[in-house]
């Protein structure tokens, strides 16, 4: 599938093509106009249209924020807008790229279709934002949120090689938990903790996170190793060709047709844009690209992994049985059963808030994480905390004073 929004201008192509050759990044100058403009839309958003739409939509929330919460406001409108756009383009793009569709092992290492590259610059525009407001607001934000940005930034511009081009939107998907993340911070500076809509949402929130993270990137995490373990092959049986051979992976990479007959130019040209970098990849993929992309994919599936346990940690919590008040032996049991009978009727609001609330804390949350879970816990209902300190009140006035 082409690129739907086409080429940059010829003049913008020329001046780039030079820098990208060199930085071994050749498509960057088929997509440099994508990463600009989304790299200006999102930085619009954050500095202008954030502050202007958000005191209209919200006068009595957004106008009494401090400067820091609001920065972290805009922010989150970004991070919102984008998460949205960039799933529907990978979508649709999944399911109408029908080259893509019909790639080969090697194709899916070393082919380029122009959709993929536009996701790839999307996301590069993306975090290419992230990484100025987290130098810029680094006292405020830490240097780890400076390194996830940068290294973010990093892996996805190694995809302009072209390498694992198909790969560009399979683990954009990633991003699918993103605006139910981004929804409960906004509930809690809406004063609307607690609330069943932001239930609902911490439910999709937990839901979408275990599904595509876990399942879905897993399994596709071991799909593009054997991917790679193939690309690797044919890059080391290149390098030991003899010198009179030419050491390329083509042969091994490109079919010679899709599988399919074009019947017009748009899909001929689409067809043959697979293999259009082929000149470039001939050699192979070097073994220290394939070493980064395997690193950077088991760093952040353990830090799935790693934030789904805090999550589950944070449900089993919810069940573990409540101190007992002091008092006499059969009236201890009778708080303790009361207690345990209260909350766990409230167990699954309760759960899902806490265990959305905790996500958020892991996640990183631009430092400005409103309410703790034990706080969020509080405000899930306030008629139980207070009833269960009516029952405590009432069963301490029934036990008598010593010495009475």
């Amino acid at each position: 599938m082409l690129d739907p929004l086409g080429p940059p201008p010829a003049w913008l192509r020329t001046f780039v093509e030079p820098y990208a050759l060199r930085l071994n990044s050749p498509t960057l100058a088929d997509h440099i106009h994508e990463v600009f403009l989304a790299f200006a839309f999102y930085q619009f958003i954050h500095s202008f249209l954030s502050p202007w739409l958000s005191p209209i939509l919200f006068p009595t929330h957004y106008n009494k924020l401090n400067a820091r919460t609001k920065l972290n406001w805009d922010i989150h409108v970004v991070s919102l807008v984008q998460s949205v756009l960039i799933n529907v383009a990978a979508l649709w793009i999944m399911f109408v790229d029908t080259e893509r569709g019909q790639m080969s092992t090697g194709e899916r290492v070393f082919g380029y279709t122009g959709a993929c590259g536009l996701i790839q610059a999307l996301a590069v525009g993306y975090f290419l934002y992230d990484l100025i407001v987290s130098v810029v607001h680094v006292n405020m934000f830490g240097i780890g949120l400076l390194f996830h940005a940068a290294s973010a930034l990093w892996v996805f511009s190694l995809g302009f090689r072209p390498f694992v081009n198909y790969y560009a939107p399979v683990f954009i998907l990633y991003e699918l938990s993103s605006p139910f993340l981004n929804i409960h911070w906004f509930l809690d500076k809406v004063n609307m903790t607690g609330s069943r809509v932001q239930w609902y949402n911490g439910m999709l929130l937990l839901s979408v996170f275990f599904c595509c993270r876990l399942v879905w990137g897993t399994w596709h995490s071991i799909m593009i190793y054997k991917d790679m373990w193939y690309a690797l092959q044919q890059t080391w049986s290149a390098a030991a060709s003899p010198l009179q051979a030419p050491a390329t992976v083509n042969a091994h990479v490109f079919r010679l047709d899709s599988g399919s007959v074009c019947i017009d130019e748009t899909c001929a040209r689409a067809n043959a844009e697979i293999a259009r970098f082929k000149d470039f990849t001939a050699t192979g993929v070097p073994t220290w690209l394939v070493v980064t992309y395997v690193t950077s994919n088991l760093i952040l599936n353990f830090l799935n992994y790693f934030w789904f346990s805090k999550m589950v940690e944070t449900v089993l919590k919810r069940f573990r049985t409540p101190a007992a008040s002091a008092g006499k032996p059969d009236q201890k049991e009778n708080v303790k059963i009361s207690e345990k009978k209260d909350l766990h009727e409230n167990i699954p609001q309760g759960v899902i808030l806490e265990a959305a609330a905790k996500l958020e804390e892991q996640e990183g949350g631009r430092g400005e994480l409103g309410l703790t879970p034990e706080q969020i816990s509080s405000a899930i209902d306030a008629g139980l905390g207070e009833d269960l300190r009516r029952r405590r009140a009432e069963l301490v006035a029934k036990v008598p004073l010593p010495g009475s």
